[in-house]
Order: structure tokens, then C-alpha cells, then sequence
């Protein structure tokens, strides 16, 4: 790890910590605002890979991973008004479905890396957020999995409605799975200009270096 590689792991921590801090915050009905950040990490990954690499992306995903287990840590001793802001089945839920989707993330962009510029952070981030959703919500809501946490009352989550307001009924957590992923693929396709921007610029000084 060098120095070039710092603003990478500040990038990553912070958009950890602000999204661990905003996903307290509801938008709308189905949304938090740590919906709109979260993306971003991917965007940090793609960013160090395109321009130093597979190894020191993961080298920042790990220390993004790091930061989310102290966020968790931090959360489970803050209590709020139904218990405490992080309950084991979230930090598990969230540790895991990060450092899945950011490590797949990571292997796909490498895999694709010749193709055309946008190709490879596109289907990287595309792949990555759906499988982060998947398991975020499936560990943290699922009926199913409430043996992780017996003493965590998730039925809230669990109640039967129609899918976003206007589809079949399902569990509640699937629409808010759903709705979190459609702003992630979203996210996905805007993040491309940024990611264009901030490649060439850190090329170019990389060259210059």
C-alpha cells in the first residue's frame, strides 16, 4: 500500500460511515438515504482497479470492511427507539453482503478490463450491487433466517404487501430489497461519468509520477 492509495481507503471509509449514519434516515416509503451513498463505494473500488489494480482494490474493500465492523460495534451500544440502532442479524447482514459484492465487484471489473472503458465498472457494479442487495436483506429480514438472532423480532419486516404498493404480495423486506437495488442499478449507469473523470485525471498524474 502506498501513499497514492490513501485517498482510496479515506474515499471508502467515508462513504461507509456516512451511509452506516444515513440509512437511520427514511426516504419515502420504501428508502433510506443511505441508499444514494452506499453506491458510491462501488464506484471507489472500480476507480482504484482501473487505475492501480485488482490488488490494492481489494487492499481498500478490506479497510471498507473494517470500517463497517466498527460502525456495526459502534451501532449495537447505541440504543434507539425500538432497541438497539444494529442488531447482530444487520451486522452480519452487512458485513458479509460488502465484502461479497465489492470482492466480486473487483474479480469482474479485472476480468473485463480490455473491453471498452465503460464495460467493466458497468457490469462489475451491476453484478456486485445485486448480489450485495440479495444478501443484505435475505440475512438482516428473511423469516426464514431468524434463527441467526432469535431474540430479534423481524415480523415487521415479514408482513405480506404488495410489491412496492402496486404488485403481488410479499414480504415487506422484499420490496425495500427491491427498491434499494433499482437505485443502485440507477446509480450504476450515472456513477459511469464520474468514473470517467476521476480515471483520467488519476492516469494522468500516475504518468506523470
Amino acid at each position: 500500500m502506498t501513499r497514492a492509495h490513501l485517498p482510496g481507503i479515506l474515499a471508502m471509509a467515508a462513504v461507509v460511515v456516512a451511509s452506516n449514519i444515513l440509512v437511520q434516515f427514511l426516504f419515502g416509503q420504501w428508502l433510506t438515504w443511505g441508499a444514494f451513498t452506499y453506491p458510491l463505494a462501488f464506484l471507489v473500488t472500480d476507480v482504484m482497479n482501473r487505475v492501480y489494480g485488482p490488488g490494492p482494490a481489494r487492499r481498500v474493500v478490506v479497510a471498507g470492511f473494517v470500517v463497517g465492523v466498527i460502525c456495526s460495534l459502534v451501532g449495537t451500544q447505541i440504543q434507539g427507539e425500538f432497541g438497539p440502532l444494529v442488531t447482530v442479524r444487520i451486522a452480519i447482514a452487512s458485513g458479509a453482503a460488502f465484502l461479497a459484492a465489492q470482492l466480486t465487484d473487483v474479480a469482474i471489473f479485472d476480468r473485463l478490463r480490455g473491453g471498452r472503458w465503460w464495460r467493466a465498472p458497468l457490469a462489475s457494479t451491476l453484478v456486485g450491487s445485486t448480489l450485495d442487495t440479495a444478501i443484505f436483506f435475505t440475512v438482516a429480514f428473511s423469516g426464514a433466517l431468524s434463527v441467526i438472532e432469535p431474540a430479534n423480532d423481524v415480523s415487521w419486516a415479514n408482513e405480506a404487501l404488495p410489491l412496492l404498493g402496486i404488485g403481488p404480495v410479499v414480504p415487506l423486506w422484499v420490496s425495500l430489497g427491491i427498491a434499494d437495488w433499482l437505485v443502485k442499478l440507477s446509480l450504476a449507469i450515472l456513477a459511469l461519468v464520474p468514473f470517467r473523470m476521476i480515471v483520467a485525471r488519476l492516469s494522468g498524474r500516475t504518468l506523470a509520477a
